[in-house]
């Protein structure tokens, strides 16, 4: 073998690749880059001048995939001028649409011929087509397309389209992670707008994600009545701000809104609490007081942790439901009452009534019009939107000029899986802006529980050469499988391994040996 190559395994298809030494030149050349601790676009635009000067492939371009519409646009390029252009894929349209919904990469010898190029950026308008070849390769992130890279070469200059190919996929499997985080700080960035203007209920509540969509979509739908609302979710979902966002979008909110912590309240005095009392109705009652529901009149009552209710202030609550009206504690008269009634809890109400701890009948009348909150961890990116708007709002009220979160620090949030939900985010961010000396968040100012996450993920990338490695054996295995049909034993026999190994192997990597037979299958027909 020639000193000047080195043999790599593509796990495409499990075929081998060669590279020159050159080439993994560059490529650790890459590797570098995306080690350094400086902004991500700029990171990407030092890949791509690198692909150029090393690896001669011109005008690079790399592409975000946006998770929930699956549209694609172009971020970073080199070689072409893209300010003021705004450039977009549909699923399956052009080259970069097709890899982008596929995951598989697609090379043209002649881009001259080839009619599903597009030239969007209109780079090409004034050259040769027919000398140059196009390259494009998805960025794959844990099994998920997350963008897009692709580049131009000189046609006589490619000597192996599928070589050519092997080589941008090392490129993109290196710059996978970056692009990946990038995505969703630009997704969020061009979204930003959108989200809390159109369908947002209140400026309060921010999130994109498809979970919170279904919320504001419920909320559109019954702010603007007097149907009875049970607002479900973990603490420090955020249940205070839809009740709220609830009440200023119905046409209730020149009234009062009241709210009410039915956990904090005694049981003893939870009846004073809600229909007030008269003056010596129990001892220190010194005075009359007004109860929360005659204080809500013509508004709204927010009953917080309603499932902590005792069982007598249940029978209570249910009689003012059904006839809306009450007595207040040591009086004869009887109040009527217009409020609307929005209840929240983080209990599990329908478990709570099997273990007779909860009224089955007061349930279905709070039950009207049920709207789940989701958890932070049910919620993908909405956790990057939410720290930035707390950056913004602490650097503020502290006086301090912190303006981004590291790109470290983001990843350890999108990997933490938030059991305080938002309100544990919150206080991280303010935890973080009062400890950074400088205008970025980085690892070390966010709380000991999140930094042994951090140091996880350390860990976590110190075994790349492992994964490496378990990549060429995967593609040892697939093409043992390929070339015997998916027979295991024959393939074990084939690498000098038992068979015993090799079904231990496949388990591990999930490798589905029945694609394998329906190939053999096919040729034989």
């Amino acid at each position: 073998m020639s000193k000047t190559t080195k043999i790599s395994f593509c796990e495409k298809e499990g075929k081998l690749s060669i590279h020159t030494y050159e080439e993994l030149a560059a490529l650790h050349a890459i590797a570098k880059i995306l080690a350094q601790p400086v902004d991500l676009r700029e990171q990407l635009e030092q890949v791509l001048q690198e692909m150029s000067s090393r690896l001669g492939m011109q005008r690079g371009m790399i592409s975000l995939v946006d998770r929930e519409k699956k549209e694609v646009w172009l971020d970073v390029a080199h070689d072409i001028n893209i300010d003021g252009l705004d450039v977009t894929y549909e699923p399956g349209e052009g080259i970069t649409g097709k890899v982008a919904e596929t995951g598989r990469p697609m090379a043209v010898a002649n881009l001259g011929q080839e009619t599903h190029f597009l030239d969007r950026t209109g780079a090409r308008r004034h050259l040769n087509r027919a000398e140059l070849s196009f390259l494009c390769v998805p960025i794959i992130y844990d099994s998920n397309v997350v963008g897009v890279l692709s580049a131009d070469k000189v046609a006589h200059q490619v000597e192996n389209l599928d070589k050519e190919i092997a080589l941008l996929s090392s490129v993109a499997e290196l710059m996978a992670k970056a692009v990946h985080i990038r995505a969703l700080e630009e997704e969020n960035r061009r979204l930003r707008k959108i989200v809390g203007q159109n369908r947002a209920p209140s400026m309060d509540i921010i999130g994109h994600s498809k979970a919170m969509q279904e919320v504001f979509g419920l909320l559109a739908q019954v702010s603007d009545s007097n149907t009875t609302v049970l607002i479900n979710g973990e603490t420090g979902t955020g249940k205070e701000l839809i009740a709220h966002a609830i009440h200023n979008n119905s046409n209730r909110k020149g009234g009062p809104m009241v709210q009410v912590n039915c956990a904090a309240i005694p049981d003893t005095l939870i009846e004073s609490e809600l229909f007030g009392h008269e003056k010596g109705a129990f001892t220190g009652a010194l005075t009359q007081r007004r109860g929360r529901f005659e204080e809500a009149n013509g508004g709204t009552i927010f009953l917080d942790e309603v499932g902590e209710l005792s069982a007598a202030a249940q029978v209570k609550l249910l009689r003012v439901l059904q006839e809306k009206r009450f007595q207040p504690l040591g009086s004869s008269r009887v109040v009527n009452v217009n409020v609307r009634i929005i209840a929240a809890t983080n209990r599990n109400l329908e478990q709570d009534i099997l273990g007779d701890r909860f009224r089955a009948d007061l349930f279905y009348r709070l039950n009207v019009f049920a709207i789940y909150l989701p958890s932070l961890r049910e919620r993908g990116s909405d956790v990057i939107l939410l720290a930035d708007h707390f950056l913004l709002k602490y650097s503020s009220e502290m006086g301090k000029n912190v303006k981004r979160i590291s790109t470290a620090a983001i990843e350890v949030f999108l990997n933490h899986k938030w059991p305080g939900n938002v309100r544990e985010l919150e206080n991280c961010i303010e935890r973080a802006v009062l400890l950074s000396k400088t205008d970025t968040i980085d690892c070390q100012h966010l709380p000991p529980s999140l930094q042994i996450k951090e140091k996880e993920l350390d860990k976590k990338d110190k075994g790349t050469l492992s994964s490496v490695v378990e990549s060429q054996e995967r593609a040892l295995i697939i093409e043992a499988l390929e070339e015997t049909g998916g027979n295991q034993t024959k393939a074990a026999r084939k690498l000098g391994t038992t068979k015993r190994v090799i079904q231990y192997k496949i388990a591990k990597m999930g490798i589905n040996t029945k694609l394998f037979k329906k190939r053999e299958n096919a040729v034989k027909q």
